[in-house]
């Protein structure tokens, strides 16, 4: 997927890239010589880094005092985590044997299997619905809805703790009609939903399309007023299922 809006947008690719900031240039020349030179002064970012299960798990348990006090754990984000399934996986049961809670971020637009056979190991499911209409849908993001509802359903046949959310864009899918179809299909999928959340548009993103050398859809675009969010959330609520707006 690559939903116009997205403020990660170095994450779509699954190769790390290159990030310039050339305010930040001191013109110490290192790039010249070598592209791949650490930039100390931040005008050249790579995002993006190859690494390994313990390495990762190596970072993760310096806060396992933190996860246990806190009562919360590790989440998967991106991008889309399970773009890398098997990495996940191993991920995810790494964390379990060191009874860390563990949950995923996801856009659920791949086979169910790949989200069945990690569902022992995970304790939350985190993912959107963006608009119900299938051919908004595509031109907003790039890809059809069809599988992601349809995945939407089985996790919640399958009972697991999910949180349902969308991104609020204006324009896009900001109006009390829209919220009203994504809620009352979520009421339909209630069993394992924690609550509906809806997400004010994040405009942090822009200084990354400009660092890529990419066109930035929403630029200029601002987030939606608090009254405007409230009303939305209203509306949502009017489905019988728990809101809350982030």
């Amino acid at each position: 997927m690559a939903c116009g809006w997205c403020h990660n947008p170095e994450t779509i690719s699954v190769q790390p890239e290159l990030l310039r900031y050339p305010q930040k240039c001191i013109h110490c020349g290192a790039c010249e010589t070598d592209e791949n030179a650490v930039c100390y002064s931040g005008a050249r970012v790579w995002a993006g880094r190859c690494v390994s299960v313990s390495g990762i798990m190596d970072e993760i348990l310096q806060d396992a005092d933190y996860y246990k006090n806190s009562g919360g754990g590790v989440t998967l984000s991106g991008g889309e985590a399970l773009v890398q399934p098997e990495f996940a996986g191993e991920l995810l049961y790494a964390c379990e044997e060191h009874n860390i809670r563990t949950a995923v971020e996801t856009n659920f637009f791949y086979n169910f299997e790949r989200l069945r056979s990690l569902l022992g190991c995970l304790d939350l499911v985190i993912c959107d619905c963006k608009l119900m209409d299938p051919e908004r849908h595509i031109a907003h993001t790039g890809a059809d809805n069809a599988i992601i509802l349809e995945n939407i359903r089985r996790l919640s046949e399958a009972g697991t703790p999910y949180i349902l959310r969308t991104p609020v864009i204006p324009g896009v899918n900001d109006t009390e009609n829209e919220i009203g179809l994504i809620s009352a299909f979520a009421a339909r999928n209630r069993n394992g939903l924690m609550y509906y959340e809806l997400l004010n548009f994040n405009p942090l993103g822009a200084s990354k399309y400009e660092a890529m050398g990419l066109e930035n859809p929403y630029a200029g675009v601002k987030p939606l007023a608090d009254k405007k969010m409230r009303k939305l959330a209203a509306s949502a609520e009017c489905s019988g299922i728990p809101v809350k707006i982030g």
